[in-house]
């Protein structure tokens, strides 16, 4: 038997409200900026790795991009990520290695279907807007810096 279906909207959500765990704000703040921290520092280990082998400092920046987004899609693949991402929230989203993560983890979890109709098709359902609202956002930005 439901009994969430004789309720009202309002003693629905008192019931909810009764019965949610309070959120420990703090402690996800300090987690999130703790972890995304560790993130950035490994960066700037690996860029600082790629200059100390001989590279100038554009392309170790292009390396660092692409060893981030190499070791996000690893740890995504070995299920690391999102255990990280239980810990870290926000804190994992920094930009690369979170939009790594973001196009992963749907190829991995659609790769049963085949490879075009599953891992294809579905790799961008989440990264796919930011992709397209920042294409449009940089072109508005773009025509706005041409006119003033």
């Amino acid at each position: 038997m439901d009994i969430t279906r004789d309720m009202s909207k309002e003693a629905f959500a008192q019931l909810v409200k009764q019965r949610e765990k309070p959120s420990p704000i703090a402690k996800d703040c300090a987690f999130a900026f703790l972890i995304g921290g560790v993130i950035c520092v490994l960066g700037q280990l690996i860029q600082e790795g790629w200059l100390s082998l001989g590279l100038v400092r554009q392309d170790a920046a292009t390396a660092t991009s692409a060893s981030l987004i190499l070791l996000s899609v690893l740890l995504t693949g070995l299920n690391l990520y999102n255990k990280l991402a239980r810990y870290g929230g926000a804190g994992t989203l920094v930009p690369i290695t979170g939009f790594a993560n973001a196009v992963a983890s749907p190829a991995i979890d659609f790769r049963s279907e085949g490879f075009v109709t599953g891992m294809a098709a579905r790799m961008f359902t989440v990264a796919g807007p930011v992709i397209v609202y920042g294409v449009i956002a940089s072109a508005i930005y773009g025509l706005i810096l041409c006119l003033f």
